[in-house]
């Protein structure tokens, strides 16, 4: 079997795990009409250079604010975070480096993960290991391609030995994720897993009681679902996690819910 044969071949059969019946081959859905954005209202005549400049106080903020696109808004936020970021323990305990966020900075779909693993810290991009790549099958099963979505996690260091995320760097991070969500505005985001359906929600449930309901936030709506690493050791779930991939989808076609 050639190369291709065999990646339709594992395409098809992971299709079929999914539950997948059929495709639709309209592609109109699949473009984003750009609303542009507000410049930044010009400084008055009698305000003094040195105010205009003046660095803020939320410098993160103040930049999401003038930014004059997704883009714009997105590095803002990376450089208030900086390369080298200290403000959580995680930074002596053995990351190599933040990983911040990848993809379409005008996506209708985000997808919220957990934190950075180990292919993560490496590459500086998330969702590139194992479970990234049954990711990036679970977004192409809706008919997108990956650069089309965004994709960023919950806390942006790896933790050590890929343990759960603590509170306090949960606390941490969270601001600068939110601050990603209002950058990107996306119509859908799908929490990928108990830590991030939990920290968007503000929830204790468990992804099990949180998945196959659609919630309101922050002008999106957001549909917890099953981490992409516990799909692949658990895969009688992935039929689970299609259908709330269908209903991504439905919203994203249609504004249904």
């Amino acid at each position: 079997m050639t190369d291709i044969s065999q990646q339709l071949a594992d395409h098809l059969r992971f299709y079929d795990e999914l539950g997948v019946a059929g495709i639709n081959r309209d592609a109109k859905w699949r473009t984003r009409v750009e609303v542009p954005r507000e410049a930044a209202p010009a400084a008055p005549a009698d305000v003094p250079s040195s105010v205009v400049n003046a660095a803020p106080e939320t410098s993160a903020s103040t930049l999401i604010q003038i930014a004059r696109s997704g883009q714009e808004a997105l590095d803002a936020i990376r450089t208030e975070i900086g390369a080298d970021c200290s403000r959580c323990k995680l930074h002596r305990l053995g990351r190599r480096q933040v990983v911040f966020g990848v993809g379409n900075p005008n996506a209708d779909l985000m997808f919220v993960g957990e934190a950075p693993g180990a292919d993560e810290d490496v590459q500086g991009i998330p969702f590139v290991g194992r479970a990234g790549q049954l990711l990036t099958k679970m977004i192409n099963a809706i008919q997108l391609d990956r650069d089309q979505v965004y994709i960023a996690n919950v806390i942006k260091c790896r933790p050590p030995g890929n343990r759960n995320p603590e509170r306090d760097e949960i606390d941490t991070c969270q601001p600068y994720l939110f601050q990603q969500v209002e950058a990107i505005r996306p119509k859908v985001i799908v929490a990928l897993g108990t830590f991030a359906a939990q920290t968007l929600l503000e929830s204790m449930d468990s992804i099990s009681r949180l998945r196959g309901r659609v919630y309101d936030f922050r002008g999106a709506k957001l549909i917890p679902t099953f981490h992409p690493s516990f799909l692949l050791r658990s895969p009688d779930r992935k039929r689970d996690a299609w259908e709330d991939l269908k209903k991504a989808r439905a919203i994203l076609q249609d504004g249904d819910e």
